[in-house]
């Protein structure tokens, strides 16, 4: 019996914050011995291209994005993660609000190093921008900048309560989450909501929000990932098989900046299958 496909729809490159840049992440996808792998940059299309012209003989590539989203529903409003696949790169309203959404990253990453060198702590955020080499620019830069520095000593602990986790922690201008979902389905594109019930990154979207955004075009619900406990990834597989949404898995791999490693959950071919032909955009998946 030939083994099924491996399947993995949550990838990172240094188009936004991981640490292997498009063409090197589908080699390692490969080497890594999946069949098909998703990147889904955050809040841009940049790293498609050159993903697709160094497509491994084998390996199938899903172009998409994870798209930055906030409820507002709660007070204060909740950050949310949608991953959107196989959507149209040139739809005009999607197109301009990643835009605005990078510009806002930016423009809070630069705000987060004033207030870190209000306190003595010398970054610089041209040596930031530098760093990322026009990726779209996140707390993982800056936390790198961190560690560079000798401040910390991993992402983690970057991460911490005492750096971005709270005390240096500020809001972006995000895309509200309802809108996301439209216009993902708008641009042929299929939303699925990433990583929804990690508790360990901090406050989570109520159920009840989850049944609201798959009457209006969410598709499906990110179980298996890292940062999901089995209880937590077992209770969002009932919940999608409640709402009849699909079930992915992923790695979310970033390289060096978290230690999960591609493949380490991963897609059923099946629901694969389903977000292929749910997807009614001009982008196809590309194959090397």
């Amino acid at each position: 019996m030939p083994a099924r496909p491996l399947i993995d729809l949550h990838a990172h490159s240094t188009a936004s914050d991981g640490t292997l840049g498009p063409a090197e992440l589908v080699r390692a996808a490969a080497d890594a011995g999946l069949d098909v792998v998703a990147i889904t940059d955050h809040d841009t299309t940049a790293g498609w291209g050159p993903a697709v012209d160094a497509l491994p003989p084998g390996l199938t590539l899903v172009r998409g994005a994870e798209i930055s989203c906030r409820w507002h529903g709660v007070e204060p409003s909740l950050s949310l993660h949608l991953l959107a696949y196989l959507f149209d790169p040139d739809h005009p309203e999607l197109v301009a609000e990643l835009a605005r959404v990078r510009r806002a990253r930016e423009v809070r990453g630069e705000r987060i190093v004033a207030l870190l060198r209000a306190d003595g702590v010398d970054l610089s955020w041209s040596e930031i921008m530098a760093a990322a080499d026009g990726g779209t620019v996140g707390h993982p830069h800056i936390a790198a900048a961190l560690i560079r520095a000798g401040l910390v000593a991993t992402t983690t602990e970057a991460f911490g309560r005492d750096w971005l986790g709270e005390r240096y922690r500020l809001p972006k201008d995000d895309i509200d989450v309802f809108r996301a979902v439209a216009l993902v389905r708008a641009a042929g594109g299929v939303p699925v909501f990433a990583h929804p019930r990690a508790t360990r990154r901090g406050r989570i979207a109520p159920d009840e929000l989850i049944v609201a955004l798959a009457e209006v075009g969410l598709a499906g619900l990110e179980a298996d990932h890292e940062d999901h406990t089995p209880a937590e990834a077992a209770h969002v597989r009932r919940l999608a098989h409640d709402l009849g949404l699909l079930v992915t898995g992923s790695s979310d791999f970033h390289g060096t900046h978290k230690a999960v490693r591609l493949g380490a959950h991963t897609t059923t071919p099946e629901t694969y299958e389903r977000i292929v032909a749910a997807a009614s955009g001009v982008t196809g998946v590309a194959s090397g």
